[in-house]
Protein backbone atom coordinates (compact mmCIF):
# COMPACT_ATOMS: atom_id res chain seq x y z
CA UNK A 1 0.00 0.00 0.00
CA UNK A 2 1.42 3.33 -1.07
CA UNK A 3 1.24 6.25 1.36
CA UNK A 4 0.21 9.55 -0.20
CA UNK A 5 2.06 12.48 1.29
CA UNK A 6 -0.51 15.25 0.96
CA UNK A 7 -0.07 18.71 2.41
CA UNK A 8 -1.98 19.31 5.62
CA UNK A 9 -5.28 21.05 5.05
CA UNK A 10 -5.47 24.07 7.34
CA UNK A 11 -8.55 26.12 8.10
CA UNK A 12 -6.36 29.23 8.15
CA UNK A 13 -4.06 30.22 5.34
CA UNK A 14 -0.68 30.80 6.95
CA UNK A 15 1.59 31.00 3.90
CA UNK A 16 1.70 34.78 3.62
CA UNK A 17 5.24 34.85 4.94
CA UNK A 18 4.62 36.93 8.05
CA UNK A 19 3.92 36.69 11.74
CA UNK A 20 0.40 37.93 12.52
CA UNK A 21 -0.32 39.41 15.94
CA UNK A 22 -3.43 40.95 17.49
CA UNK A 23 -3.58 43.10 20.61
CA UNK A 24 -6.63 43.02 22.86
CA UNK A 25 -6.18 46.03 25.13
CA UNK A 26 -7.72 46.65 28.53
CA UNK A 27 -6.96 48.73 31.62
CA UNK A 28 -5.30 45.87 33.49
CA UNK A 29 -3.76 43.51 30.90
CA UNK A 30 -2.95 43.27 27.23
CA UNK A 31 -3.65 39.95 25.51
CA UNK A 32 -1.24 39.16 22.65
CA UNK A 33 -2.62 36.59 20.20
CA UNK A 34 -0.23 35.42 17.48
CA UNK A 35 -0.17 33.11 14.49
CA UNK A 36 3.38 32.11 13.58
CA UNK A 37 4.70 30.34 10.47
CA UNK A 38 5.49 26.69 10.96
CA UNK A 39 2.83 25.92 13.60
CA UNK A 40 -0.18 25.35 11.35
CA UNK A 41 -3.33 27.00 12.61
CA UNK A 42 -2.37 27.01 16.29
CA UNK A 43 -2.78 30.43 17.89
CA UNK A 44 -0.62 31.32 20.87
CA UNK A 45 -1.73 33.72 23.58
CA UNK A 46 0.26 35.68 26.11
CA UNK A 47 -0.72 38.37 28.63
CA UNK A 48 1.38 41.33 29.71
CA UNK A 49 0.65 44.23 32.08
CA UNK A 50 -1.29 47.07 30.45
CA UNK A 51 0.86 49.97 29.28
CA UNK A 52 4.12 48.01 29.25
CA UNK A 53 5.41 48.77 25.75
CA UNK A 54 8.80 47.22 26.59
CA UNK A 55 7.19 43.88 27.43
CA UNK A 56 5.18 44.05 24.19
CA UNK A 57 8.28 44.63 22.07
CA UNK A 58 10.13 41.89 23.94
CA UNK A 59 7.30 39.44 23.26
CA UNK A 60 7.26 40.31 19.56
CA UNK A 61 11.03 39.80 19.39
CA UNK A 62 10.67 36.40 21.07
CA UNK A 63 7.94 35.35 18.64
CA UNK A 64 10.15 36.31 15.70
CA UNK A 65 13.12 34.39 17.12
CA UNK A 66 11.01 31.25 17.63
CA UNK A 67 9.63 31.46 14.08
CA UNK A 68 13.16 31.84 12.70
CA UNK A 69 14.37 28.85 14.73
CA UNK A 70 11.53 26.66 13.37
CA UNK A 71 11.75 27.63 9.72
CA UNK A 72 15.22 29.07 9.24
CA UNK A 73 13.75 32.27 7.82
CA UNK A 74 13.22 35.77 9.16
CA UNK A 75 9.62 36.94 9.02
CA UNK A 76 8.14 40.44 9.32
CA UNK A 77 5.62 41.12 12.06
CA UNK A 78 2.14 42.51 11.31
CA UNK A 79 0.11 43.77 14.26
CA UNK A 80 -3.55 44.74 14.50
CA UNK A 81 -5.47 46.45 17.29
CA UNK A 82 -8.88 48.04 17.66
CA UNK A 83 -9.30 51.81 17.79
CA UNK A 84 -10.25 52.75 21.32
CA UNK A 85 -9.40 54.65 24.47
CA UNK A 86 -5.68 53.93 24.13
CA UNK A 87 -5.47 56.18 21.10
CA UNK A 88 -2.60 55.74 18.65
CA UNK A 89 0.50 55.81 20.84
CA UNK A 90 0.95 52.01 20.71
CA UNK A 91 0.68 52.13 16.93
CA UNK A 92 3.40 54.79 16.80
CA UNK A 93 5.67 52.80 19.12
CA UNK A 94 5.36 49.75 16.89
CA UNK A 95 6.00 51.71 13.70
CA UNK A 96 9.06 53.35 15.24
CA UNK A 97 10.44 49.82 15.80
CA UNK A 98 9.85 48.82 12.17
CA UNK A 99 6.71 46.77 12.87
CA UNK A 100 3.81 46.97 10.41
CA UNK A 101 0.86 48.13 12.50
CA UNK A 102 -2.84 48.49 11.69
CA UNK A 103 -5.64 50.09 13.69
CA UNK A 104 -9.08 48.73 12.79
CA UNK A 105 -12.53 50.18 13.32
CA UNK A 106 -14.09 47.62 15.65
CA UNK A 107 -17.61 48.25 14.33
CA UNK A 108 -16.52 47.22 10.80
CA UNK A 109 -15.52 43.66 11.76
CA UNK A 110 -18.03 41.03 10.73
CA UNK A 111 -19.65 39.22 13.65
CA UNK A 112 -22.20 36.48 14.17
CA UNK A 113 -25.83 37.59 14.06
CA UNK A 114 -26.97 35.13 16.68
CA UNK A 115 -29.18 36.51 19.39
CA UNK A 116 -26.75 35.78 22.20
CA UNK A 117 -23.03 35.87 21.43
CA UNK A 118 -20.08 34.77 23.52
CA UNK A 119 -17.52 37.52 24.09
CA UNK A 120 -14.14 37.13 25.76
CA UNK A 121 -10.71 38.65 25.17
CA UNK A 122 -9.60 35.27 23.87
CA UNK A 123 -12.36 35.15 21.24
CA UNK A 124 -11.81 38.79 20.27
CA UNK A 125 -8.06 38.22 19.89
CA UNK A 126 -8.61 35.29 17.55
CA UNK A 127 -11.17 37.27 15.55
CA UNK A 128 -8.69 40.10 15.08
CA UNK A 129 -6.00 37.70 13.81
CA UNK A 130 -8.40 36.17 11.28
CA UNK A 131 -9.54 39.62 10.21
CA UNK A 132 -5.92 40.66 9.66
CA UNK A 133 -5.29 37.54 7.59
CA UNK A 134 -8.28 38.28 5.38
CA UNK A 135 -7.24 41.91 5.02
CA UNK A 136 -3.70 41.00 3.95
CA UNK A 137 -5.11 38.47 1.46
CA UNK A 138 -6.86 41.38 -0.18
CA UNK A 139 -10.43 40.40 0.59
CA UNK A 140 -12.67 43.42 -0.10
CA UNK A 141 -14.72 45.05 2.66
CA UNK A 142 -13.51 42.63 5.30
CA UNK A 143 -12.91 45.57 7.66
CA UNK A 144 -12.14 49.28 7.72
CA UNK A 145 -8.67 50.31 8.79
CA UNK A 146 -8.25 53.67 10.51
CA UNK A 147 -6.01 56.22 8.85
CA UNK A 148 -3.91 57.26 11.81
CA UNK A 149 -3.32 61.03 11.97
CA UNK A 150 0.06 62.50 12.66
CA UNK A 151 0.70 63.78 16.21
CA UNK A 152 0.36 67.36 14.93
CA UNK A 153 -2.96 66.62 13.21
CA UNK A 154 -4.26 64.85 16.28
CA UNK A 155 -3.20 67.68 18.58
CA UNK A 156 -4.83 70.28 16.32
CA UNK A 157 -8.23 68.71 17.02
CA UNK A 158 -7.93 69.59 20.70
CA UNK A 159 -8.92 73.22 20.12
CA UNK A 160 -12.39 72.59 18.67
CA UNK A 161 -13.09 69.56 20.85
CA UNK A 162 -12.18 71.38 24.06
CA UNK A 163 -14.35 74.34 23.05
CA UNK A 164 -17.28 72.00 22.48
CA UNK A 165 -16.77 70.38 25.90
CA UNK A 166 -16.60 73.80 27.59
CA UNK A 167 -19.81 74.93 25.88
CA UNK A 168 -21.55 71.77 27.07
CA UNK A 169 -20.42 72.46 30.64
CA UNK A 170 -21.57 76.09 30.43
CA UNK A 171 -24.99 75.03 29.20
CA UNK A 172 -25.28 72.56 32.09
CA UNK A 173 -24.49 75.18 34.74
CA UNK A 174 -26.77 77.75 33.07
CA UNK A 175 -29.69 75.33 32.95
CA UNK A 176 -29.10 74.34 36.58
CA UNK A 177 -29.33 77.97 37.71
CA UNK A 178 -32.47 78.58 35.67
CA UNK A 179 -34.02 75.41 37.06
CA UNK A 180 -33.34 76.47 40.64
CA UNK A 181 -34.82 79.93 40.05
CA UNK A 182 -37.82 78.43 38.28
CA UNK A 183 -38.83 76.72 41.53
CA UNK A 184 -39.04 80.20 43.12
CA UNK A 185 -41.03 81.83 40.33
CA UNK A 186 -38.06 83.66 38.71
CA UNK A 187 -37.94 83.31 34.93
CA UNK A 188 -36.09 86.36 33.57
CA UNK A 189 -32.55 85.81 34.92
CA UNK A 190 -29.71 85.21 32.45
CA UNK A 191 -26.50 83.91 34.10
CA UNK A 192 -24.42 84.83 31.04
CA UNK A 193 -24.96 88.59 31.25
CA UNK A 194 -22.20 90.74 32.72
CA UNK A 195 -24.44 92.07 35.51
CA UNK A 196 -25.32 88.56 36.71
CA UNK A 197 -23.90 89.16 40.21
CA UNK A 198 -25.70 92.46 40.75
CA UNK A 199 -29.01 91.07 39.48
CA UNK A 200 -28.70 88.03 41.72
CA UNK A 201 -28.59 90.27 44.80
CA UNK A 202 -31.90 91.98 43.99
CA UNK A 203 -33.86 88.96 42.76
CA UNK A 204 -37.14 88.23 44.49
CA UNK A 205 -39.30 85.13 44.41
CA UNK A 206 -42.65 85.03 42.70
CA UNK A 207 -44.42 85.73 46.01
CA UNK A 208 -42.28 88.79 46.77
CA UNK A 209 -39.66 87.30 49.12
CA UNK A 210 -35.88 87.66 48.73
CA UNK A 211 -34.10 84.54 47.50
CA UNK A 212 -33.34 81.99 50.24
CA UNK A 213 -29.78 82.36 51.49
CA UNK A 214 -28.66 78.78 50.76
CA UNK A 215 -30.10 78.90 47.24
CA UNK A 216 -28.37 82.22 46.63
CA UNK A 217 -25.08 80.72 47.85
CA UNK A 218 -25.49 77.70 45.56
CA UNK A 219 -26.24 79.92 42.57
CA UNK A 220 -23.21 82.05 43.43
CA UNK A 221 -21.00 78.96 43.31
CA UNK A 222 -22.54 78.01 39.97
CA UNK A 223 -21.68 81.49 38.72
CA UNK A 224 -18.08 80.94 39.85
CA UNK A 225 -17.94 77.89 37.58
CA UNK A 226 -19.56 79.73 34.69
CA UNK A 227 -17.06 82.59 34.96
CA UNK A 228 -14.18 80.12 34.96
CA UNK A 229 -15.57 78.43 31.85
CA UNK A 230 -16.04 81.80 30.13
CA UNK A 231 -12.38 82.65 30.79
CA UNK A 232 -11.27 79.26 29.48
CA UNK A 233 -13.43 79.66 26.38
CA UNK A 234 -11.73 82.97 25.62
CA UNK A 235 -8.31 81.35 26.02
CA UNK A 236 -9.26 78.50 23.66
CA UNK A 237 -10.62 80.92 21.06
CA UNK A 238 -7.44 83.01 21.24
CA UNK A 239 -5.43 79.83 20.63
CA UNK A 240 -7.67 78.98 17.68
CA UNK A 241 -7.34 82.43 16.12
CA UNK A 242 -3.56 82.28 16.60
CA UNK A 243 -3.46 78.97 14.76
CA UNK A 244 -5.37 80.46 11.83
CA UNK A 245 -3.11 83.52 11.76
CA UNK A 246 -0.07 81.27 11.55
CA UNK A 247 -1.61 79.41 8.60
CA UNK A 248 -2.69 82.52 6.68
CA UNK A 249 0.74 82.62 5.04
CA UNK A 250 -0.24 79.37 3.28
CA UNK A 251 -3.38 80.22 1.27
CA UNK A 252 -4.01 76.58 0.31
CA UNK A 253 -4.64 75.46 3.91
CA UNK A 254 -8.28 74.26 4.05
CA UNK A 255 -9.17 76.42 7.07
CA UNK A 256 -7.90 79.56 5.32
CA UNK A 257 -9.77 78.72 2.10
CA UNK A 258 -13.02 77.95 3.92
CA UNK A 259 -12.73 81.15 5.95
CA UNK A 260 -13.06 83.15 2.73
CA UNK A 261 -16.62 81.91 2.19
CA UNK A 262 -19.43 84.06 3.55
CA UNK A 263 -21.16 82.34 6.45
CA UNK A 264 -18.13 80.26 7.46
CA UNK A 265 -16.52 81.59 10.63
CA UNK A 266 -13.19 80.66 12.22
CA UNK A 267 -14.74 77.99 14.48
CA UNK A 268 -16.45 76.10 11.64
CA UNK A 269 -13.45 76.50 9.32
CA UNK A 270 -11.06 75.13 11.95
CA UNK A 271 -13.37 72.24 12.85
CA UNK A 272 -13.89 71.15 9.23
CA UNK A 273 -10.14 71.32 8.67
CA UNK A 274 -9.10 69.46 11.81
CA UNK A 275 -11.83 66.79 11.70
CA UNK A 276 -12.00 65.93 8.01
CA UNK A 277 -10.39 68.04 5.33
CA UNK A 278 -6.82 67.48 6.55
CA UNK A 279 -6.90 63.91 5.20
CA UNK A 280 -7.04 62.36 1.74
CA UNK A 281 -10.24 61.00 0.20
CA UNK A 282 -10.37 59.09 -3.06
CA UNK A 283 -13.91 60.12 -4.04
CA UNK A 284 -17.01 61.89 -2.84
CA UNK A 285 -18.53 58.69 -1.47
CA UNK A 286 -15.68 58.37 0.99
CA UNK A 287 -16.21 62.00 2.05
CA UNK A 288 -19.91 61.45 2.77
CA UNK A 289 -19.29 58.11 4.47
CA UNK A 290 -16.63 59.59 6.77
CA UNK A 291 -19.20 62.08 8.07
CA UNK A 292 -21.91 59.43 8.42
CA UNK A 293 -24.01 61.25 5.82
CA UNK A 294 -24.04 58.45 3.26
CA UNK A 295 -27.47 56.95 2.46
CA UNK A 296 -28.39 53.50 3.78
CA UNK A 297 -30.55 51.59 1.26
CA UNK A 298 -32.73 48.61 2.10
CA UNK A 299 -33.31 46.58 -1.03
CA UNK A 300 -34.54 43.00 -1.00
CA UNK A 301 -36.91 41.58 -3.56
CA UNK A 302 -39.76 44.03 -4.01
CA UNK A 303 -38.69 46.10 -0.99
CA UNK A 304 -36.80 49.25 -1.91
CA UNK A 305 -36.58 52.19 0.48
CA UNK A 306 -34.01 54.37 2.21
CA UNK A 307 -33.28 54.07 5.94
CA UNK A 308 -31.73 57.52 6.21
CA UNK A 309 -28.06 58.39 6.72
CA UNK A 310 -25.77 55.75 8.16
CA UNK A 311 -24.51 57.84 11.15
CA UNK A 312 -21.45 55.58 11.11
CA UNK A 313 -18.89 58.32 10.68
CA UNK A 314 -17.48 61.24 12.66
CA UNK A 315 -20.34 62.56 14.86
CA UNK A 316 -18.68 65.97 15.41
CA UNK A 317 -18.34 66.48 11.69
CA UNK A 318 -21.90 65.33 10.99
CA UNK A 319 -23.42 67.66 13.60
CA UNK A 320 -21.37 70.59 12.35
CA UNK A 321 -22.37 70.00 8.74
CA UNK A 322 -26.07 70.04 9.66
CA UNK A 323 -25.52 73.41 11.35
CA UNK A 324 -23.51 74.68 8.38
CA UNK A 325 -26.31 73.66 6.02
CA UNK A 326 -28.84 75.83 7.87
CA UNK A 327 -26.37 78.73 7.98
CA UNK A 328 -25.62 78.29 4.27
CA UNK A 329 -29.26 78.81 3.27
CA UNK A 330 -29.25 82.08 5.26
CA UNK A 331 -25.89 83.56 4.25
CA UNK A 332 -25.64 82.16 0.70
CA UNK A 333 -29.21 82.54 -0.65
CA UNK A 334 -28.04 82.86 -4.26
CA UNK A 335 -25.83 79.77 -4.40
CA UNK A 336 -26.82 76.80 -6.52
CA UNK A 337 -27.02 74.50 -3.49
CA UNK A 338 -29.39 76.85 -1.63
CA UNK A 339 -31.61 77.13 -4.71
CA UNK A 340 -31.63 73.32 -4.99
CA UNK A 341 -32.69 73.03 -1.34
CA UNK A 342 -35.51 75.57 -1.70
CA UNK A 343 -36.77 73.94 -4.90
CA UNK A 344 -36.82 70.52 -3.28
CA UNK A 345 -38.74 71.79 -0.26
CA UNK A 346 -41.24 73.61 -2.46
CA UNK A 347 -41.85 70.50 -4.56
CA UNK A 348 -42.68 68.66 -1.32
CA UNK A 349 -45.19 71.31 -0.34
CA UNK A 350 -42.94 72.76 2.37
CA UNK A 351 -42.59 69.41 4.11
CA UNK A 352 -39.50 67.27 4.79
CA UNK A 353 -37.24 70.25 5.45
CA UNK A 354 -35.11 68.22 7.89
CA UNK A 355 -34.61 65.44 5.35
CA UNK A 356 -33.65 67.96 2.69
CA UNK A 357 -31.21 69.78 4.99
CA UNK A 358 -29.35 66.50 5.61
CA UNK A 359 -29.03 66.04 1.85
CA UNK A 360 -27.79 69.63 1.58
CA UNK A 361 -25.22 68.96 4.31
CA UNK A 362 -23.87 66.00 2.33
CA UNK A 363 -23.67 68.06 -0.87
CA UNK A 364 -21.99 70.93 0.98
CA UNK A 365 -19.33 68.69 2.50
CA UNK A 366 -18.50 67.24 -0.92
CA UNK A 367 -18.42 70.78 -2.36
CA UNK A 368 -16.07 71.94 0.41
CA UNK A 369 -13.80 68.94 -0.28
CA UNK A 370 -13.65 69.80 -4.00
CA UNK A 371 -13.01 73.44 -3.15
CA UNK A 372 -10.05 72.85 -0.81
CA UNK A 373 -8.47 70.04 -2.86
CA UNK A 374 -9.05 71.14 -6.46
CA UNK A 375 -9.98 74.80 -6.13
CA UNK A 376 -13.48 74.23 -7.56
CA UNK A 377 -15.48 77.20 -6.25
CA UNK A 378 -19.03 76.43 -5.21
CA UNK A 379 -21.40 77.72 -7.89
CA UNK A 380 -22.97 81.01 -6.85
CA UNK A 381 -21.09 81.22 -3.55
CA UNK A 382 -20.22 84.69 -2.23
CA UNK A 383 -16.82 85.39 -0.72
CA UNK A 384 -16.35 87.50 2.40
CA UNK A 385 -15.12 91.04 1.99
CA UNK A 386 -11.41 91.39 2.69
Amino acid sequence: MQNDHRPDQSAIRTDLGALFVSLELSRSTWLITSLSPGVGEKLSKHSIPAGDAGALLARLTLLRQKATARTGRAFPIIVIQEAGLDGFWIHRVLESEGVESHVVDAASILTSRRRRQAKTDRIDGETLVRTLLAYKRGEPRVCSMVRVPTPNQEDRRRICRERKALLTERIGHTNRIKGLLCTQGVFNYNPLLRDRRARLEVLQTGDGRPLPERMKAQISRELDRIELIIAQLKAVEVDRDLLLEQEEATPTVPAVMLGRLKGIGPQIATLLWSEALYRHFDNRRQVAAYAGLAPTPWKSGSIDHEQGVSKAGNPRLRTTMIQVAWLWTRHQPGSALTLWFKDRVERNGGRMRKTAIVALARKLLVAFWKYVTSGVVIEGAVMQAA
